[in-house]
């Protein structure tokens, strides 16, 4: 049973959160903001095999950096859990009648709106930089193929932290997660650069179909089609919702 108050509650103790810990922010959108600025100027008249002659790369590589953000928050709800965790918050939800569906899609839509928030910063300061997307429509229409890139990723965290119990395990797992993901997504250069072995290991990475969709809608260049983007990863974010809420179910979250 899903209770709208208790996913409203969770939502909003994470908005508090979010709000109060100005480092937070500052450090989830350091490494992308410094990846934008340096790799986006350093690469920016560099003729990279495989991208359209009228798209430069700084156009191709700003969807990527917002796709490497909505990566690494979405994996960073996880560490909060296991944070909750020692403190005993987590435990005083969990005696609570609110359902762990309940729990878990209040964690998601936290998680997911501060997620975006933060991508929207750095697409912000790409504008000032010289980005430029096809439209307000489209812009829009990318705004839910965020919203799906961190519900995954968000499950993804949760997964793990009910199944770990160390933060520290959980860094060094996130770790090792999220850079393969990231640098085999397409965010840095076109998947028709890798050998073909590694490209077939691409095609199983959500994230590619996410920077896929988001790169086609705000420059109008993608590998795929939108739609089949936006199909794979709505069946992705519910299969991963529901897993998520099995692992809260059936792990020692407590």
């Amino acid at each position: 049973m899903i209770e709208p108050v208790a996913i409203y509650v969770i939502w909003y103790r994470e908005m508090i959160k979010f709000v109060r810990s100005k480092l937070r922010i500052i450090g989830a959108i350091a490494m992308p903001l410094f990846m934008l600025v340096f790799m986006g100027f350093g690469f920016r008249r560099i003729d990279v095999p495989g991208l359209p002659p009228e798209i430069g790369y700084f156009q191709y590589f700003v969807p990527g950096i917002i796709g490497m953000t909505l990566l690494f928050t979405g994996v960073m709800v996880g560490m909060v859990v296991l944070v909750d965790r020692q403190f005993g918050f987590l435990k005083e939800i969990m005696v609570t009648p609110a359902s762990r569906v309940s729990i878990v899609l209040g964690r998601i839509a936290g998680g997911a709106t501060t997620s975006i928030i933060q991508a929207l910063i750095i697409l912000g300061i790409s504008l000032f930089m010289g980005f430029r997307v096809s439209g307000i429509p489209q812009l829009i229409a990318a705004f839910i193929i965020m919203f799906l890139i961190s519900v995954i990723f968000i499950s993804a965290g949760l997964i793990l932290a009910s199944r770990l119990h160390d933060v520290h395990d959980y860094n060094n797992v996130m770790n090792f997660m999220n850079f393969p993901i990231f640098l085999l997504s397409g965010a840095l250069f076109p998947l028709v650069n890798l050998p073909v072995a590694i490209r077939w290991l691409s095609f199983l990475n959500p994230l590619t179909y996410g920077v896929d969709a988001i790169r086609g809608l705000l420059i109008g260049v993608s590998a795929f089609s939108l739609m089949g983007d936006f199909l794979i990863l709505l069946i992705i974010a519910i299969v991963m919702i529901l897993l998520a809420a099995s692992a809260f179910k059936t792990g020692e979250v407590t």
